[in-house]
């Protein structure tokens, strides 16, 4: 008879315990001076985070050396720099316009290359019939096609450029994960029907809680069985843009229910100061998601 494994032997382990981010966001939100990323690596691991996500736009620059700095402080600090969140659109008719984003999507693969983190989050990009994101808040991310273009078009700008992409996230080792952000994928159903067509391993999706025009909890259940990350928003203070009562013990069960194993990184959006809003806000999650 053969031998039992050592791994089907073993006994069953304790629950691991769910791993949470924060987002670099939560401490600069697009205005006034930027909030230096060394500083919120240092304030993540006061507080008992796990790892931290990287706002691109945040970054004093993304040299090479800058990008090693960081990543040397992480480890140091025993934490994870889990994602690059980057900002680019293909929804466009202009096709060298969609090239430019395409090469800034893999230039930033290859910034999180040297950063040591194995992915990047992506937008679908949006019309832009409505310019001021002010407005576009208030309809809900509900924007209407460019005169002359319908739905289908920005889908297949989106779907071409994403596919132009993957040999190079194969290439680096560092996979797209599709946002549901405001744009062409706000609706659930869009975001999913991209990330089907693509149909690859390196395309992922990054869920993000506080980013459905409606009722929040059927459109999370349907996408939370894919999702390679999960952003979690707070508004502390009040929301920057608008304000949403999440019921993040819900959110656990769903996520636990679809398997979910991945990082939960904190989008603080709220206007209270971060360095008080932050730390509340990781208690919310470290109750909801467990000790």
């Amino acid at each position: 008879m053969a031998a039992a494994s050592p791994l089907t032997a073993a006994p069953e382990m304790p629950k691991r315990r769910t791993r949470l981010a924060v987002s670099t966001y939560s401490y600069w939100h697009l205005k006034g001076p930027k909030t230096p990323i060394e500083d919120v690596i240092r304030e993540a691991a006061k507080i008992g985070f796990d790892g931290v996500e990287v706002l691109h736009r945040q970054m004093e620059t993304d040299t090479p050396q800058f990008c090693h700095k960081l990543k040397k402080m992480a480890f140091e600090e025993g934490l994870e720099l889990v994602m690059l969140s980057i900002h680019q659109d293909f929804v466009s008719p202009d096709a060298a316009e969609r090239q430019k984003m395409i090469d800034h999507t893999k230039r930033c693969m290859d910034i999180a290359v040297e950063l040591g983190t194995a992915c990047i989050r992506l937008n679908s990009g949006r019309w832009k019939t409505i310019p001021v994101f002010d407005d576009l808040m208030k309809v809900k991310g509900d924007e209407p096609p460019l005169k002359g273009y319908k739905q289908e078009d920005a889908f297949k700008w989106c779907i071409d450029s994403i596919n132009l992409c993957l040999e190079h996230s194969e290439k680096t080792g560092v996979m797209m994960a599709l946002e549901n952000h405001w744009g062409l994928t706000t609706n659930v159903d869009n975001l999913l029907e991209i990330w089907k067509r693509v149909n690859s391993p390196w395309l992922g999706i990054n869920l993000d809680c506080g980013n459905f025009p409606g009722e929040p909890y059927p459109s999370f259940t349907k996408v939370a069985p894919h999702a390679t990350i999960v952003q979690a928003k707070t508004y502390p203070g009040g929301g920057v843009w608008y304000s949403l009562d999440i019921d993040y013990h819900k959110i656990a069960s769903i996520l636990a229910k679809a398997n979910y194993r991945g990082y939960i990184s904190l989008e603080m959006e709220g206007n209270e100061p971060a360095a008080t809003a932050v730390p509340k806000s990781y208690k919310i999650l470290r109750d909801a998601f467990g000790a």
